[in-house]
């Protein structure tokens, strides 16, 4: 389930937390022995390029801001400025880490928040606007002709996803996602189905009994929009293909974690996402490595409920029989709400690193093809953090927490001064 109804509001100690982190020495013996393109293209993606390399006279992967700036001058790239992989190696040095500053204060807990897809707007979604329903509201926040102003300039559109000949009750909606092009929506609901809605027809199209327990989160795998993950309490993900639902089967199954999955966050390559998990840990999958049905295993924490208790200590080395993710991470905690894990952006990291909220009040980065936790966000929130966002061009982090607080993390200002002019 994606709420909490226990009182578990107490701090972690300090041992708790070392003992949620103290992993990351395993996940790095781990991933010495893994081996998968999807690694290599991030290292590519991340830079140095070759031409840079040569034209600095290096092999090395540890180059100076300095020799990078010059490689620039002496136009290595061909183009007058830096390529998108030198870009993505330079700014991707520069860690949000610094602060925070407060952005905001609410009296309700903040679920959801996210930069736009330009980073010009940052939205926040609270506990008094939120809700549990199977109707979406969709309000215009703001254009070049019009502005809302605490929602009263504009009028809400309620898209209600209960309309299809086979719904039989009511049900509540965990997770929505637009597709690229802004023509439609995925959603996953307490009902075990995916529901697609055409926003320019103005109607649902799409009911799939998708998962044996409630689909925590939902997202298209890529700008085509044809495959949609999905993620449940049965402890699977998913991949539908739309193109062939005649049988309402899943193009194939994916099983690895040992409780309910609690977000998704697609690479955006119609191969590899990564998913949250009730059991303390990120998976990176990779698609080619699906199956037709899930392998069954007798679970050993089914006793366990992640809104009434910790996490148990002897559960934290367990590890699925039949696991066919390709990389683990671990370090943050799942525990009472859907905590959301997520890719840093392409253009300012060539997507080298993996973020999430945790229950501990902080926000966990790890390094994708290490797995180390190469930074920890905390010091400032006293609850824990659901949601937050990595600018999409800027070394900028905005997280959002259950104590009301919005807060942005940044580089500091000697590191804006070095990387203020990357064109």
């Amino acid at each position: 389930m994606g709420y909490g109804m226990s009182r578990m509001e107490e701090e972690y100690s300090e041992h708790e937390d070392q003992n949620n982190g103290g992993s990351n020495s395993q996940v790095n013996n781990e991933f010495l022995n893994t081996h998968n393109d999807i690694f290599h293209m991030t290292q590519i993606r991340s830079g140095p390029s070759e031409s840079l390399r040569k034209s600095i006279g290096t092999s090395k992967d540890v180059i100076s801001t300095t020799r990078l700036l010059s490689g620039r001058e002496i136009n290595s790239s061909g183009n007058g400025k830096f390529s998108s992989v030198d870009r993505a190696f330079l700014l991707g040095r520069y860690l949000p880490v610094d602060g925070p500053e407060i952005v905001d204060r609410m009296d309700s807990r903040a679920y959801v928040s996210q930069f736009s897809a330009d980073g010009s707007l940052f939205v926040a979604g609270f506990q008094v606007y939120s809700s549990l329903a199977p109707i979406i509201h969709i309000v215009n926040v703001g254009t070049a002709a019009k502005q809302s102003y605490a929602n009263i300039t504009d009028i809400h559109d309620g898209l209600d996803f209960s309309q299809h000949e086979d719904v039989r009750y009511t049900f509540g909606i965990f997770s929505v996602k637009f597709s690229s092009d802004g023509r439609e929506l995925v959603a996953g609901s307490n009902d075990d189905s995916i529901y697609v809605y055409d926003l320019v027809a103005n109607k649902l199209t799409l009911r799939l009994p998708a998962h044996h327990s409630d689909v925590n989160t939902v997202a298209f795998a890529d700008e085509t929009g044809h495959l949609i993950y999905s993620g449940s309490d049965d402890n699977l993900c998913k991949v539908w293909d739309r193109r062939c639902l005649s049988t309402e089967e899943p193009a194939g199954v994916l099983t690895g974690h040992l409780h309910g999955i609690t977000h998704i966050d697609s690479r955006g390559d119609g191969r590899c996402f990564i998913s949250n998990g009730k059991d303390q840990a990120i998976k990176m999958w990779d698609i080619r490595k699906m199956t037709s049905n899930a392998d069954s295993y007798e679970d050993r924490t089914s006793n366990w409920d992640y809104r009434y208790s910790r996490y148990p200590q002897q559960y934290k080395q367990l590890k699925h029989p039949h696991d066919q993710s390709i990389a683990t991470y671990r370090g943050h905690s799942v525990l009472r709400t859907l905590i959301r894990c997520y890719f840093s952006p392409a253009y300012s990291t060539g997507q080298k690193y993996i973020y999430t909220g945790s229950y501990d009040s902080s926000v966990c980065i790890y390094d994708v093809v290490s797995g180390s936790q190469v930074a920890k966000l905390k010091g400032y929130h006293q609850l824990a953090i659901r949601d937050c966002s990595w600018h999409p061009f800027d070394p900028m982090l905005v997280s959002s927490s259950w104590d009301g607080r919005v807060a942005k993390w940044s580089r500091s200002s000697c590191q804006q001064e070095e990387t203020s002019d990357l064109d």
